[in-house]
């Protein structure tokens, strides 16, 4: 799987953004501005999204095989991911791919799946690709889907990444399919971190508590007047909070 990524800077440690379900990379412009991070930064969109093709399986280690292609296998790397990303971040860190993560920073990662989201999931991933006579409806639909409403609007990168115009018709370029990555077990995926994991979310996030969060990392913590998008909601907290990790190399 080929991926496409944007590759910025050089230097250590390197950082890597990973986007939530429905999105692309480009949703991290914001937090990039406002972070100015003086090192090597990879933002790929994952398989199934954005400008990368479509795959034929979407589990978590799946995403993670795609992500630890990108790295070398002595690169110190710190993994910033939102919601599925985060969790895609926690099984790069296993320590089954190859490469050496220093750090995981996951936020609004989703900790409890019940039977009937998942239902829902599947017949979301079963069902066929919907179009759209409008860039206007296709582009309503893609901000509600990849949890970006009110934030971005249609002339933002990501909105550019997030729409595929075929025939005057409109659709969405995440494949349904992926959708199928949710379920897993987040206890399992921290316990098996290898590297130091920190978990957040927003205050207001209606996917995730920081209570839940909490009883996986102790230190884990809400950002005060945020949901479940702070990299799109306030990158400029989100800015804070990543350089706090003492990761950030010296300008």
């Amino acid at each position: 799987m080929q991926l496409f990524a944007e590759a910025l800077g050089a230097g250590s440690p390197t950082l890597i953004l990973l986007h939530g379900a429905g999105a692309n990379g480009a949703v991290f412009k914001p937090l990039l501005r406002e972070l100015a991070w003086p090192a090597r930064v990879i933002v790929p969109d994952l398989r199934g999204h954005g400008r990368s093709p479509h795959g034929k399986h979407y589990g978590l280690a799946q995403h993670a095989a795609d992500i630890a292609d990108l790295l070398e296998p002595n690169a110190r790397v710190h993994v910033v991911g939102h919601s599925m990303g985060g969790a895609v971040g926690l099984i790069l860190a296993s320590g089954l791919f190859g490469v050496s993560i220093a750090r995981v920073s996951a936020f609004g990662v989703k900790v409890r799946w019940s039977a009937d989201e998942l239902a829902k999931n599947e017949a979301f991933a079963s069902a066929p690709v919907r179009w759209f006579d409008t860039r206007a409806a296709a582009v309503e639909r893609f901000v509600r889907a990849a949890g970006l409403s009110s934030h971005v609007r249609d002339g933002d990168p990501a909105v550019a990444a997030g729409i595929v115009e075929e025939g005057h018709r409109f659709r969405l370029a995440a494949d349904p399919a992926t959708v199928r990555a949710g379920g897993p077990p987040v206890a399992a995926m921290v316990a098996s971190a290898q590297a130091p994991v920190r978990l957040f979310c927003g205050a207001n996030d209606p996917m995730v508590a920081v209570e839940e969060l909490k009883l996986l990392d102790p230190d884990a913590f809400a950002m005060e007047g945020c949901g479940h998008s702070p990299h799109v909601e306030a990158p400029d907290k989100l800015a804070a909070v990543i350089r706090g990790s003492h990761l950030v190399p010296p300008i």
